[in-house]
């Protein structure tokens, strides 16, 4: 069985319109080698890109503010949590959800993801304000592919070094076999992506095996199954940053969940970039 070390870089935060491959490059220097895997956090880059949306401007609508208050502090809170193995802190914050923001997060939602997507309790279909100041979220990268063949491109240009790229997000891949199932859209080619919170919710009932979800690879030949294991290393090396959820974040500052500033999260560890190497016996 192969054996692998994980080096997650501790890097300033990501902010909008930072250079992020400027950025990778100056995490990596001296640290990698040929034949590495570079892990990539496809929320540092949707942030450096700009792909984030404020939602204070959204305009809230009747079938979002059903699944703000309903949906989420009925259903999941009393039902759905319970039955998913959501801790009792989890299903306190659900049962509390915030109708006026919330209901604007599932707003995007219905309107970038569709029903199935805004259904979730949280990321739905990729859109996720954990790490994002004030009422930001980040949105899933149109073609994270085109990001990772970039990286890897200016990795080797800039260090002549041949390595894996991976852009991985912690959005939850379930295993069935050899099976790989996801709620999240577009993951790499072959984890196949359907069915919403049907699919989060029977991976959860099932105890099905979990790690985060392969976007992209650049660099190598890798199947579904091995980026998973790479980014479910990377994952664990990397930790939740500012906080796993929005709730844990607002929680870390003692604040609202929409009072985060980026002044806050400056003040944190950030490591959007993880080396993972095989070890050599």
């Amino acid at each position: 069985m192969t054996k692998y070390r994980a080096l997650a870089i501790a890097t300033s935060y990501w902010k909008p319109n930072d250079n992020y491959l400027d950025k990778i490059a100056e995490a990596l220097k001296g640290r990698i080698r040929d034949g590495d895997f570079v892990v990539v956090s496809e929320k540092a880059l949707a942030i450096a890109v700009g792909a984030i949306v404020d939602e204070s401007a959204v305009t809230l609508r009747g079938h979002a503010k059903f699944l703000a208050n309903f949906w989420m502090r009925t259903v999941w809170g009393w039902c759905l949590g319970y039955l998913c193995g959501f801790g009792l802190r989890l299903i306190r914050r659900l049962r509390e959800y915030p109708l006026e923001s919330g209901g604007r997060h599932k707003q995007l939602a219905l309107e970038r993801a569709g029903l199935l997507q805004a259904l979730l309790f949280g990321s739905e279909g990729g859109i996720d304000g954990s790490n994002l100041a004030y009422s930001y979220v980040s949105l899933p990268l149109k073609d994270a592919d085109a990001y990772a063949q970039r990286i890897q491109r200016q990795i080797r240009q800039v260090f002549g070094k041949s390595v894996c790229v991976v852009i991985a997000d912690t959005d939850k891949t379930y295993r069935f076999h050899n099976f790989y199932i996801t709620p999240r859209p577009n993951p790499m080619r072959g984890i196949h992506s359907f069915g919403g919170v049907f699919t989060y919710v029977l991976g959860r009932l099932l105890r099905l095996k979990r790690s985060s979800t392969s976007l992209a690879v650049a660099g190598c030949a890798l199947s579904a199954g091995q980026a998973l294991t790479i980014t479910n290393i990377a994952d664990r090396a990397r930790g939740p940053g500012s906080g796993a959820t929005v709730w844990d974040m607002a929680a870390r500052f003692h604040v609202d969940v929409d009072s985060v500033s980026w002044e806050m999260l400056d003040c944190v560890v950030h490591k959007p970039v993880v080396v993972v190497r095989k070890v050599l016996h």
